[in-house]
């Protein structure tokens, strides 16, 4: 397919060499299905492991305007440590960062348009001796961007979260008249400017059993959530909330809405990975870049062997393209 000047040009950081992303990348590729993509990942693990695959692959200069199937345009860096399938070495962990370093910069120059990011492996990364939460938190430092949203997305529903990686015990403390603002905000603009939605319908989840159950089992609801969506609701956001979460995820509600924002991290998401995995896509909100990733691990013990599943990747970058012609049509 040919590109020119106007053409989306999207990164991919294929994650941990070790693990599926460099597996799921190369499948995309003999596809075809990489026509506006540049691989930032190092040469050798890719040809190696397409090798290991049976799949012949081309890598291409990232700079050239047109590619085949079975072509990859690849920003080459040097991983250190193993490239062997199914290991995750923690030499590796400053390389896995630095290509993120440079997709990252890449999006804010302007050469790529949107940043697809493959499953790392944290405790790796942390076993190097860097501290590592997450790439949602590394990207929010990396851009210095003081609050992000995370949100999943499968073809039928969207997820946001108020808090992400923290402890359960954490998760009351952090749950603030002003963040709940701040976060809902966040997303309100997200389904507006990337996914095209005019007047965005979001549902807000309880933080305890029932929503509280009028305060007996919790008053968040009544102190805290209940007073920020009253505020926001008079600045002209709709909002329903809020709603005890067993019964939320429900047709009654979903269908009445553009997004769901949980209070805690698996509140919402094993809804929405049972109801969609495979297809769903982790979406950071409220950086400067847009940030589409897979919804799953490294699966060690599935790299080499061909069986990974490329779903969630080619959605990731579906969702990625989707919402870089948003933002560019101004949408």
């Amino acid at each position: 397919m040919r590109s020119n000047s106007d053409a989306l040009r999207i990164a991919i950081t294929p994650g941990e060499p070790g693990g599926i992303g460099p597996d799921l990348v190369l499948a995309l590729a003999a596809e075809g299905a990489l026509f506006d993509a540049v691989v930032i990942a190092d040469p050798e693990l890719l040809t190696a492991r397409a090798h290991q695959l049976g799949l012949a692959i081309t890598l291409v200069d990232p700079n050239i305007d047109e590619t085949a199937p079975g072509q990859l345009r690849v920003c080459p860096m040097t991983a250190p440590g193993s490239h062997t399938a199914g290991i995750a070495d923690p030499a590796n962990a400053r390389y896995l960062l630095q290509t993120l370093d440079t997709a990252v910069r890449g999006c804010e120059e302007g050469r790529f348009h949107a940043l697809v990011t493959g499953p790392l492996n944290k405790q790796s990364i942390n076993a190097s001796g860097i501290a590592f939460s997450g790439h949602t938190e590394y990207l929010a430092d990396l851009t210095r961007t003081p609050k992000v949203v995370m949100m999943l997305a499968s073809p039928s529903l969207r997820v946001a979260l108020m808090t992400t990686h923290l402890p359960l015990r954490s998760v009351a403390d952090a749950i603030t008249e002003e963040t709940i603002k701040q976060t809902i905000s966040i997303l309100h603009d997200a389904l507006r400017r990337d996914f095209g939605v005019t007047s965005p319908r979001i549902l807000v989840a309880g933080l305890n059993p029932h929503a509280g159950e009028g305060g007996y089992l919790g008053r968040e609801e009544i102190e805290v959530i209940e007073p920020a969506l009253v505020s926001l609701r008079a600045a002209g956001y709709h909002l329903s909330g809020p709603l005890p979460a067993d019964t939320l995820f429900t047709p009654r509600y979903l269908e009445q809405a553009d997004a769901v924002l949980a209070m805690y991290h698996d509140q919402g998401l094993p809804v929405l990975k049972y109801q969609g995995f495979g297809e769903a896509v982790n979406i950071t909100l409220g950086l400067p870049i847009i940030r589409t990733s897979v919804d799953h691990g490294t699966a060690l013990e599935l790299a080499g062997t061909g069986t990974a599943d490329t779903g969630s990747l080619r959605h990731a970058l579906q969702y990625a393209r989707n919402m870089a012609t948003h933002r560019r049509q101004g949408i």
